[in-house]
């Protein structure tokens, strides 16, 4: 079996997830709770567990995957190196005037996220590129040159360069991160046209802002990860999980770092997408509740959305704008801080609020027994009775009940005069709702709806949630896959090698031209298989093209997908086809007698990856058998009630079960509530269905 194991890791904020598949087609998972201070510990402290546990040596692994949160985790807690910034003359403050909006209008004390990269250390060169490229003025070297005291005087630790219009044309950005590279080698320089080589000057800036900001960081902890592996005797390729849905090499993840923001979460909907696959649904909502966050995806005839903006640290919970712009592709999700640590409180006004900070798993909820004394949503699900406490993470963690009733009395009963039991299902329900509407404003942000589709629930406490969520958002089915309390992990397993190359070229549709596209795609598709090679040298790969596209005069794109063959010149006509299709699908309607340009294209190249097939319904089994009863909160009847115990490894196929009840397994507990009933399907997943 040498060398057919594969093993996936996800750094989550509160537990580090690790799935082991052996070259035999099982799979062993561990949870252990992650070490914010030291992150690769918990990953190699697991690796030693689950390879105890899968009774195989380290040299019996032919793959380490790996998705982490380390890199949005310093963007928000401003936790990154001291970055510096060298922009073309007059433009440093880019960064700071933004979009010269007020994303919240009638907050008088609106508060913008602070740059990365304060004033001081912003830096400018004379030179002037036109919007064509076209030199207008040459870049001035010996400016650069001088630069370098002043970079060596303030301990710069890494350097972002970002010229205007670079996109076009970066020999400037090129020859001045030539000239710092040489004067000081030990300090990252990023490059604004190669981390983000598209046009507005503000979020190309802020993404080589932020890739600077997280460079030492991430690849001093990539190298660390990669030496710990080898010591522990894992010889194989390390691949990390990009936040586009695609792995990639560690040389790539160590030179653009900000792709892997979101890796976990991405991991999560590879999942997501199987299990609708394998369940014949089309349309499905993926629910991923882990220990610090709840992240929500949209999922449309077997496709998850993609975007190429995403915010980190904002400022104002769903209000665009109010974070740091970040221009990667990225599965388009939203991310809330509703997790099972999520702290809640009682408010001036009388109000529980929960989250979004969290406990994390240092000290982590009360419950934990190591120091923590917030009230925290882990806390309210003991309480409530969804969380055994001497079966929690498989019986390795003992919950403290008495800590966690006491934490939940004190900062939310007495303040509100609600007995324990009351006011964690107060916890509870503020937190549902705090999901239900993230999911519902960007449904409608998306122009789509919740209503009508099949919930995918996983994370540790997705399932203990998941069907108060599907209530609230007009969702009558839930699927829990099999190894749900680590399933961005299980997903790390079944995504594909891939890369995204992008590109700015104007280009309008009255003036189609399909040559110079052609080599425009033809180049992109070089430098994509160039790095998707290195980690799958002879596989057959999948080529994705779309094209950013507005009317004329427009001042944002939408998103277009274009078929992948050698574009013709009668092919202007089949791409405002797409464009009206693509507008009408968003709007409603088309304009007519407006020109239409393309602004931005992309390409994706991956491994071919296809979807499992609709599995078989198998025949239905007797009533399944319960290993015993638990007290169970039903926050209808205000009262504790009687809800019988499943263990999930002795549920076959076919068995059904009515609730209240709750399906235990090592990582994670499903409930289900008087008003489902639950079944297992042909794949051993459980589905939950309003009864």
């Amino acid at each position: 079996m040498v060398g057919h194991a594969r093993l996936a890791v996800d750094i989550g904020g509160t537990f580090t997830d690790l799935v082991l598949e052996r070259g035999d087609g099982r799979a062993v998972s561990v949870k252990v709770l992650t070490t914010p201070h030291a992150p690769a510990d918990a990953v190699l402290d697991g690796t030693r567990r689950i390879l105890a546990e899968a009774g195989i040596a380290a040299g019996d692994i032919g793959l380490v995957i790996h998705g982490t949160t380390l890199a949005t985790n310093a963007l928000i807690e401003r936790k990154g190196a001291k970055t510096a910034l060298i922009a073309t003359e007059g433009f440093r403050d880019s960064v700071e005037i933004a979009y010269e909006h007020r994303f919240e209008q009638y907050d008088l004390y609106m508060e913008r996220p602070a740059p990365l990269v304060p004033r001081h250390l912003r830096f400018t060169v004379p030179e002037r590129l036109a919007s064509d490229g076209s030199v207008l003025l040459p870049l001035d070297e010996a400016a650069v040159e001088a630069l370098i005291p002043s970079l060596e005087a303030e301990g710069i630790e890494a350097v972002a360069i970002g010229f205007l219009h670079s996109y076009a044309d970066n020999a400037h950005e090129r020859r001045a991160g030539q000239i710092i590279a040489a004067a000081l080698p030990e300090v990252p320089v990023t490059l604004s046209s190669d981390v983000c080589p598209e046009i507005r000057e503000y979020e190309r800036m802020s993404t080589a802002c932020a890739n600077a900001y997280v460079q030492p960081l991430m690849a001093g902890y990539i190298r660390l990860l990669e030496s710990g592996l080898k010591d522990l005797g894992v010889q194989c390729p390390l691949l990390l999980m990009m936040s586009s849905g695609g792995v990639t090499t560690v040389e790539t993840a160590v030179r653009h770092p900000i792709r892997l923001v979101e890796s976990g979460p991405a991991g999560g909907v590879i999942l997501a997408l199987d299990v609708a696959a394998e369940n014949g649904i089309e349309d499905a909502l993926s629910f991923d509740m882990g220990g610090t966050t709840a992240k929500l995806t949209l999922i449309d005839a077997l496709q998850p959305q993609y975007g190429r903006t995403f915010e980190v640290a904002r400022a104002y919970r769903f209000l665009k704008g109010s974070g740091l712009p970040l221009r990667i592709p990225v599965i388009d999700m939203v991310e809330i801080g509703a997790g099972g640590g999520s702290i809640g409180r009682v408010d001036e006004l009388k109000r529980i609020n929960v989250g979004p900070d969290s406990a994390g798993s240092d000290p982590g909820p009360a419950c934990y027994g190591q120091g923590g004394t917030e009230a925290t949503v882990t806390d309210a699900d003991v309480v409530l009775g969804r969380i055994d406490p001497g079966n929690f993470a498989g019986g390795k963690i003992t919950l403290d009940n008495a800590a966690a009733e006491q934490a939940i009395a004190l900062h939310i009963g007495e303040h509100l005069s609600m007995t324990p039991a009351i006011a964690a299902a107060g916890v509870a329900e503020i937190v549902d709702e705090n999901m239900a509407n993230a999911a519902r404003v960007h449904a409608i942000e998306n122009g789509k709806d919740t209503a009508g589709r099949t919930l995918i629930a996983f994370g540790g406490a997705a399932p203990m949630h998941a069907a108060r969520l599907a209530e609230k958002l007009g969702i009558d089915r839930v699927i829990v896959p099999k190894g749900a309390g680590v399933g961005s992990a299980y997903g790390f397993l079944r995504a594909p090698i891939g890369y995204e190359v992008v590109r700015t070229r104007l280009l309008r549709l009255d003036q189609f031209d399909a040559s110079p596209l052609n080599e425009l795609f033809a180049d992109m598709r070089a430098e994509a298989e160039a790095v998707v090679r290195l980690g799958a040298p002879d596989a057959d790969l999948v080529e994705v093209r779309t094209a950013f596209m507005r009317y004329r005069g427009q001042g944002h794109e939408i998103t277009v997908s274009l078929p992948a063959k050698p574009y013709q010149q009668t092919d202007g006509q089949a791409f405002k086809q797409l464009f009206e299709a693509a507008y009408t699908a968003l709007f409603g309607r088309i304009i007519p007698g407006l020109e239409i340009e393309a602004l931005t294209w992309t390409l994706s190249l991956a491994t071919a990856q296809g979807l499992p097939g609709k599995a078989e319904d198998p025949p239905a089994r007797d009533p399944a058998a319960a290993i015993g009863n638990r007290r169970l909160f039903d926050a209808v009847q205000g009262e504790y009630a009687d809800a019988a115990v499943y263990a999930r490894t002795d549920l076959l196929p076919g068995a059904s079960m009515a609730g209240p009840a709750v399906i235990v397994e090592d990582e994670t507990s499903t409930l289900v509530p008087a008003s489902f009933n639950a079944r297992i399907n042909g794949l051993g997943q459980i589905v939950l269905e309003r009864g």
